[in-house]
């Protein structure tokens, strides 16, 4: 009797090597690329917010600070220009309602009518800790303009 055709094919199956985990290895080695790249999108996007609130607080920070007249020079008739002295402290005091932040750099332009402030505010990454960068730049500037009829502008 010797051989029969089942006999056969599972010989050959035998010497045959199968396919078998191969697709498992792909679904696992997508599934960890998918989840870095939703981890990215979610810590990019935290940035981009903690960014764009850090640049808002400091143009209002800016735009309060811009408000602290020097009264004595506007009445001797040498302009209207800020009182730098007090920029700081009403920025601070604004930034602390906005989050606990603190001014960084005060910039004042030679004729004293253009505040700059910076600001830097913590981030801290949510699934991706150890990357990135851990503060956050913003910066804002105002224009100290005046007029009885219509604003005085350059």
């Amino acid at each position: 009797m010797g051989r029969t055709r089942t006999g056969l094919a599972l010989r050959r199956l035998r010497g045959r090597r199968g396919d078998g985990g191969a697709v498992s290895l792909f679904v696992a080695l997508c599934a960890g690329g998918l989840v870095v790249v939703i981890a990215l999108v979610i810590d990019v996007g935290g940035r981009l917010r903690v960014a764009e609130r850090t640049d808002a607080c400091a143009q209002e920070a800016a735009r309060v600070g811009g408000q602290q007249l020097d009264q004595a020079a506007v009445l001797q008739g040498r302009g209207v220009k800020v009182q730098q002295e007090y920029v700081r402290q009403a920025a601070d005091a604004y930034l602390a309602e906005c989050g606990g932040l603190r001014a960084g750099d005060i910039a004042f332009s030679g004729d004293g009518r253009v505040v700059t402030v910076t600001v830097q505010a913590p981030f801290k990454p949510v699934l991706l800790g150890g990357l990135g960068k851990r503060m956050v730049t913003g910066r804002g500037s105002a224009t100290l303009v005046h007029g009885v009829e219509k604003a005085e502008t350059d």
